[in-house]
């Protein structure tokens, strides 16, 4: 699949993936493009600029497999093989297994979803 064979599937691949503040070339190698058309198509998307580095989470934040629990946020954050893997661990929206940030990354919403409106 070449770089110009954006589906709606692979865009919402760059998005989790931009949002997870992952590198342009790791972004590349996961969806088998270069880096520079990562940061075209991001361009293009018009996604947030990247924030300064995040800073490692205190050993308080880390939610590691063992500790979530109900109403934690299962959001996986970083590799699977790696150390520092853990959760994101904060509150979960209603029914959902995820955060608020982390739904709107991980549910594609159908046009009738976007028609509706909330009353006040």
């Amino acid at each position: 699949m070449s770089s110009s064979d954006w589906t709606p599937e692979r865009i919402a691949a760059l998005i989790a993936l931009w949002n997870e503040e992952l590198p342009t070339s790791e972004i590349g190698r996961r969806l088998c493009i270069t880096k520079n058309a990562v940061i075209g198509k991001v361009h293009r998307l018009g996604l947030p600029k990247r924030r300064l580095p995040p800073e490692k989470p205190e050993a308080a934040q880390v939610v590691r497999l063992g500790e979530l629990r109900s109403g934690m946020c299962s959001w996986p954050l970083g590799n699977p093989g790696d150390d520092s893997f853990h959760f994101c661990g904060a509150e979960t929206m209603t029914g959902k297994p995820y955060c608020s940030r982390h739904c709107d990354v991980a549910y594609v919403k159908t046009a009738k979803d976007r028609g509706k409106t909330t009353a006040a």
